[in-house]
């Protein structure tokens, strides 16, 4: 009890990104060449909302037919920044789905048309691919109208991760394995195919249903972005406690995927995140510092093939750090 009540503390502190100067903020001195950049990137982020965001091709009346006369849109199962995520259900058969629109009206600057496109575009690619179909939702279609973008997905009624962590307080190894190995599995899809997915928590994984041995499915990939081999990013992006120290850093690359899911998989072996601090300002502390403790209960009783593998997906060098396809093939998560 003590641990669920902490870890639910801590998801208010994990749902927090670090504060961050962004790239796009203009200088606040009086510098005369500052000014006219800082004027020039301004015009360049403007937007019409108007204007299509998706493209041409994915206007959600084809034949004339509206999104509403195809869906009919029920309760609301979840809210963000920019959408909602509602129930849906398909007129023409009956089938229960999930609609997520992502309104128009919520986008500000051109930098949010683009982030929409690529998240649309990377979850049209991951929900194809051959062996994603137990791990990550699936995508039925994706358009837009004058309201915003629909996203229709798959139905996951299972709730999040998250809540299942929360009512259990942590999961017996084999059942952590079982769950682990869903996430490499998604985080090893991702990389394969240039993906950095970029916001791995608990909260981003829903459970298909309600049994307990129902399919864990990744569910947002908001913050995803394409990266080629040995390229680095420096934008500092994610959930408090599940960032590596590299991206608080700003010098980071897929590698810090696999660091969000070792600390997921500590927090489903234990009940508690390895990195915590009051403030922003000292979780950040803690996860630069790096240290991982195994003294506490349930510890003790965990096994040490477990323990090096939260370690090994631990390391505070990216060099040195498991790949996703060392996670994915590690024996620990091949108990299941």
């Amino acid at each position: 009890v003590i641990a669920a009540s902490r870890l639910l503390a801590r998801r208010r502190a994990a749902a927090a990104i670090m504060p961050v100067a962004s790239t796009d903020d203009c200088p606040t001195d009086s510098d005369a060449n500052s000014s006219s950049c800082c004027k020039k990137k301004r015009r360049s982020t403007k937007w019409r909302r108007s204007a299509p965001i998706l493209g041409e091709d994915d206007q959600c009346a084809p034949g004339g037919e509206s999104f509403a006369k195809r869906y009919r849109l029920g309760a609301e199962l979840g809210r963000g920044e920019f959408g909602v995520t509602r129930r849906c259900e398909d007129a023409a058969t009956g089938e229960a789905l999930a609609c997520k629109t992502i309104r128009r009206k919520r986008l500000r600057r051109a930098a949010d048309a683009e982030d929409v496109r690529r998240e649309v575009e990377i979850l049209r690619r991951m929900s194809a691919l051959e062996g994603a179909a137990g791990a990550v939702v699936r995508l039925r279609e994706a358009c837009e109208d004058a309201e915003g973008v629909h996203l229709v997905m798959e139905l996951c009624e299972g709730g999040e991760l998250f809540d299942r962590i929360f009512a259990r307080s942590h999961y017996t190894e084999r059942a952590a394995a079982k769950i682990g190995r869903t996430i490499a599995q998604v985080v090893q899809l991702c990389h394969d195919n240039g993906v950095m997915h970029r916001d791995l928590k608990p909260e981003n994984f829903l459970f298909a249903g309600k049994e307990e041995d129902s399919p864990l499915k990744a569910i947002d990939f908001g913050l995803s972005v394409y990266f080629e081999p040995g390229e680095r990013f420096t934008e500092v992006v994610g959930s408090g406690i599940y960032m590596a120290p590299e991206v608080l850093m700003r010098s980071y690359g897929p590698e810090a995927d696999v660091w969000s899911a070792g600390v997921i998989l500590y927090i489903l072996l234990c009940g508690v995140p390895p990195f915590w601090g009051d403030t922003d300002e000292h979780i950040a502390e803690s996860i630069i510092r790096g240290e991982i403790k195994f003294e506490r209960e349930p510890w003790p009783k965990v096994s040490q093939t477990a323990k090096d593998l939260v370690k090994k997906m631990l390391d505070p060098d990216p060099a040195t750090r498991l790949t996703a396809n060392q996670v994915f093939g590690n024996g620990h998560l091949n108990l299941v």
